[in-house]
């Protein structure tokens, strides 16, 4: 294998590890609100799941917002990995994130009712 090559294949490797990896021991994550988060000056979009908004159109949405938000404090202060999938239309990393037994966040937030299913396409429905 010729340099070149052999700087392209490490190069590649590298990039996958990192698009792996945990999230690194005494990074602080903070939790944005029921689905983003902010780890280091890394914005997180977490897939899988759409919340309500903390500037909701309606009292009941602003009050589950600020319970999902709470919960997803909760996940995170308990430790967590984070799967890189790319980026959104905003630049936020797009990722699968998992607390420290290893489940899905969004599965945790989608059972209890804090959230919805979403796969990042077609129309979301309201919280009112």
């Amino acid at each position: 294998m010729d340099e070149t090559m052999r700087v392209f294949v490490s190069t590649a490797l590298v990039s996958l590890l990192l698009l792996a990896a945990p999230v690194q021991a005494g990074m602080a994550c903070r939790v944005i609100d029921g689905d983003s988060l902010a780890c280091g000056g890394e914005r997180i979009r977490i897939m899988g799941l759409d919340a309500p908004e903390l500037r909701g159109r309606c009292h009941a949405e602003v009050r589950l917002a600020r319970a999902a938000q709470t919960r997803m404090q909760q996940l995170v202060a308990r430790g967590i990995a984070i799967e890189r999938r790319g980026r959104d239309r905003y630049r936020r990393t797009l990722a699968v994130v998992r607390d420290r037994g290893g489940q899905n966040v969004a599965d945790i937030m989608i059972r209890e009712r804090l959230a919805r299913a979403y796969e990042g396409n077609g129309q979301r429905r309201g919280w009112c």
